[in-house]
């Protein structure tokens, strides 16, 4: 019997972006189940709470599990990333890369993952080129500063975002 192919997309997802979205659709084709891990503690000081991030990324997956190979689950998480995928007898880690400048820092991450667990593989999925340059953060500041930026996000995200900045 064939060992299932679990994979794990980790990020703070503050918020969803259509960048991450592509990166999904393509990775419930690549696995059995993908878990989009949210992180609790990133380091970053997110505008969404972790619960309000989860909900969000839930509602904006919802169209791309209709025909996908992979159950799709989202759950938080907090702690080492390795840790984390250990503890879900993950296979795969799963990234998206949109520039030279994430490779870099990818590239030590899956080094320092590696030597702490060689059973667990890290892919790259690099991001279409229409979503190449959209990084939550900009999304977020072209949002407090009064710029369109629907055209970046689900729709499931635009009217909350705008609620959150007006707030």
């Amino acid at each position: 019997m064939t060992k299932p192919l679990i994979g794990l997309y980790p990020g703070t997802f503050d918020p969803i972006t259509l960048g991450h979205l592509d990166i999904i659709k393509r990775a419930v084709k690549l696995c059995d189940e993908l878990v989009i891990g949210v992180a609790k503690h990133s380091g970053k000081d997110p505008l969404f709470t972790l619960e309000e991030r989860i909900e969000l990324v839930r509602a904006s997956i919802a169209e791309t599990e209709e025909g996908a190979r992979a159950t799709v689950r989202v759950e938080p998480f907090e702690g080492l990333l390795i840790h984390y995928a250990e503890s879900l007898n993950c296979n795969l880690i799963i990234r998206g890369l949109r520039a030279v400048s994430d490779f870099e820092y990818e590239f030590q991450m899956v080094g320092m993952n590696s030597a702490m667990n060689d059973d667990i593989e890290t892919v790259f999925l690099m991001a279409d080129a229409r979503y190449q340059s959209i990084a939550s953060r900009l999304v977020k500041e072209i949002a407090k500063l009064g710029g369109s930026f629907e055209h970046f996000v689900p729709d499931a995200v635009a009217e909350p975002l705008k609620a959150k900045l007006t707030a």
